[in-house]
């Protein structure tokens, strides 16, 4: 019998730290894996454990707090799927229970201690065990925007050419300013006036509040609407109904996500990334995925970059889950 027979009794763990990123990673494998109702055992970090996470310490079983120290002395899950430094932590204690064990995002010690590793590109990180990709592991594909569009059919009825603007902020590795914004927002709404089409903007936890004036400037005069962080948030209705996409270069994520749709991605300033996020801008450039938004909005063609369920099935292969539910 095999370990993962033996270990049936649990689909899947995921584990992170809450993070709203590495959570959607984590999620995101799990539903290409077609995983069903995966458990998120709570964790609770504490130190010293936290701070040198995740190189194990003894006692490490209660390095998450008692939620998940009574999940390690249950049965083990058939996979333990985890993401960012906590996230491998736990994974390592789960796979000492017999789980196999998945990590997302290069744990920046040895890979030996997980079945799998899955890094972007744009990280050092190569191992017999290591499986990179193009971005982050996301949920958007086709069946994931036709239920968005299902939900959020009033951005659908917009006029068109839609234009979706995604907000992130300014990061020590993408340093943008409001002023780049601010006249960047006032071409966008030029064109859209011009053109006849509608403005479609979301804001993240990231964005200064300073984005605000010249966001609701832009918006003046032209349909459509700005996200500003009340209520929830229409996001997968404007990646769903976006024929073109504007983003900021800072977040990995949301630039993933905007290239798995089949709309072009125009990037604001990307000539100010550095570090992994700039070689993971040139890659998406040299790809023709996107273009800087300086050049206009130009229409060009562009294919799906759907990495997640390329990684699932390759995680499929390597651990023998072919047959597994």
């Amino acid at each position: 019998m095999s370990r993962m027979e033996r270990n049936a009794s649990t689909t899947a763990w995921l584990l992170t730290d809450g993070n709203a990123g590495n959570v959607r990673q984590a999620e995101a494998l799990a539903g290409a894996l077609g995983l069903d109702s995966p458990r998120l055992p709570e964790l609770a970090p504490r130190a010293p454990w936290r701070w040198l996470a995740p190189r194990r310490l003894p006692g490490a079983r209660h390095a998450f707090g008692p939620g998940l120290a009574a999940a390690l002395a249950g049965p083990a899950p058939a996979l333990a799927i985890g993401c960012g430094r906590q996230g491998a932590l736990a994974g390592r204690l789960a796979r000492e229970r017999g789980a196999r064990a998945v990590q997302i995002l290069d744990p920046r010690i040895d890979s030996r201690h997980w079945d799998l590793v899955v890094v972007p590109e744009h990280d050092r990180l190569r191992g017999t065990n290591v499986i990179t990709l193009l971005g982050s592991l996301n949920p958007v594909d086709d069946a994931w925007l036709e239920r968005a569009r299902q939900q959020f059919r009033a951005l659908c009825a917009l006029p068109r050419p839609r234009t979706a603007l995604l907000l992130g902020g300014p990061t020590r590795h993408a340093p943008w300013s409001l002023d780049s914004l601010a006249q960047a927002l006032a071409a966008l709404r030029a064109q859209v006036r011009a053109e006849g089409g509608s403005l479609l903007a979301t804001v993240s936890r990231r964005t200064p509040a300073a984005a605000s004036a010249p966001l609701h400037a832009a918006m003046q005069g032209v349909p459509g609407m700005a996200w500003d962080g009340g209520g929830a948030n229409p996001y997968p209705g404007l990646l769903a109904c976006a024929d073109r996409i504007v983003c900021t270069p800072d977040s990995v994520n949301m630039l993933s996500e905007a290239c798995a749709t089949d709309a072009p991605v125009y990037v604001l300033e990307p000539q100010l990334a550095r570090g992994r996020l700039a070689a993971f801008l040139r890659a998406l450039q040299d790809l023709g995925r996107v273009r800087a938004l300086a050049g206009g909005l130009e229409p060009f063609p562009v294919q799906p970059l759907r990495e997640t369920a390329r990684v699932a099935a390759e995680v499929r292969r390597r651990l023998g889950l072919e047959d597994a539910p």
